[in-house]
């Protein structure tokens, strides 16, 4: 039995619906990630969890309870939020030990639990400042200190890291996946940044306007995206997504794609693509990462399904450890990452090399992968 279960959950405010029919588990010991553009509910979906947001409709059970109507602070449930909210009046060790004191607990054991998760997080020598003399990465270990003292069911994170900078958020995301590989405990994360999303779950929901798109394995979000939208929401660059026909006339068996200024690519329908055969004159949206075009020395030994295309080189950009190159397919920019060693020039023709066996297709009418 899931440890979180989300049942048939709608959110309404006055006629406008924000979240629309959501079902949702999580086992124990597992993080969840809301992950979305603004405005697709996820954050009022993890204030519905806390107890903030009544709900429409639907069920919300913790460890086999349903807490539907249970006052936020009877739910076992500890929030960390994008604003800190520390007491600024407050040191450290106070702030860290303010939620236990609230419950009684004595101040032998407050000072003991506030010690140990002082030095799980590293801030052992600030315990004694105020929240004004510490830097935002400072804060935020303390605003997590704070809730982990509290050893709660369900620990909830509300885009922890988005005040920031880019070095910063790296570093606290390995401090908090670090964490929940310590400690266990059961998370919820929303965020708007999918690189957060893929190096932090062990599960992602993605939504959209109200509606989950997918929920799967950080593998299965990105490798099988479900439909359009995640392909292309998810993964930075985004998927490659180029319009296609397939074609079965002469020697032009498999799958079309136009090509600025000569004649079209035809990929074979080897590897993904074997789905399509026989579909003569379908339309379809193809989707490839940019890994999975590359130089011909960068293409993965293993693939069984690799095609070298000859392709215009419109834009080279060196990134340190890749080199990324655009192209034109399909009337669409397309990007290629190759080694950073890659003997490219922009206005040149030269090989690209396509691992079909990584390649997905998508109806272009309903947005659904083949």
């Amino acid at each position: 039995m899931a440890f979180l279960e989300i049942t048939g959950l709608r959110k309404r405010f006055g006629a406008l619906e924000i979240l629309k029919g959501i079902d949702l588990t999580l086992d124990r010991g597992g993080f969840l990630v809301l992950v979305g553009p603004s405005g697709c509910g996820k954050s009022t979906l993890l204030s519905t969890i806390a107890g903030l947001e009544t709900i429409s409709e639907g069920t919300i059970s913790i460890a086999g309870e349903v807490v539907n109507d249970r006052h936020p602070s009877k739910r076992d449930i500890a929030m960390v939020f994008q604003s800190y909210a520390l007491y600024p009046n407050m040191s450290v060790a106070q702030n860290i030990a303010f939620g236990l004191e609230m419950r009684g607990v004595p101040k032998p054991e407050r000072d003991k639990a506030v010690a140990e998760v002082a030095k799980m997080l590293q801030i052992e020598h600030l315990l004694n400042r105020k929240p004004g003399q510490l830097s935002g990465g400072q804060r935020q270990r303390v605003a997590m200190g704070r809730a982990l003292v509290r050893n709660p069911r369900v620990f909830l994170f509300d885009e922890p890291l988005s005040n920031l900078d880019a070095k910063l958020r790296v570093d606290m995301r390995t401090e908090i996946k670090r964490l929940h590989q310590k400690t266990g405990a059961t998370i919820v994360y929303v965020t708007h940044d999918q690189i957060e999303a893929m190096t932090l779950a062990t599960k992602i929901a993605v939504l959209k306007d109200g509606e989950l798109q997918q929920v799967g394995t950080p593998s299965e979000i990105y490798n099988r995206p479900a439909n359009l939208f995640v392909a292309d929401f998810m993964g930075s660059p985004a998927m490659n997504l180029i319009s296609a026909k397939v074609v079965n006339g002469g020697n032009s068996k498999g799958l079309s794609l136009s090509r600025h200024g000569g004649e079209p690519i035809v990929l074979p329908l080897s590897g993904a693509l074997g789905v399509i055969a026989g579909q003569e004159g379908r339309e379809v949206i193809l989707g490839v990462r940019p890994e999975a075009i590359t130089d011909p020395d960068g293409a993965d030994r293993g693939a069984t399904a690799v095609e070298m295309l000859n392709c215009f080189v419109d834009v080279v950009e060196p990134a340190g450890a890749d080199t990324y190159v655009v192209t034109t397919l399909g009337g669409k920019e397309v990007v290629a990452r190759m080694r950073a060693d890659a003997s490219i020039q922009p206005g040149q023709t030269t090989p690209f090399a396509f691992n079909l066996d990584k390649a997905v297709l998508f109806d272009p009418s309903t947005g659904q992968r083949l």
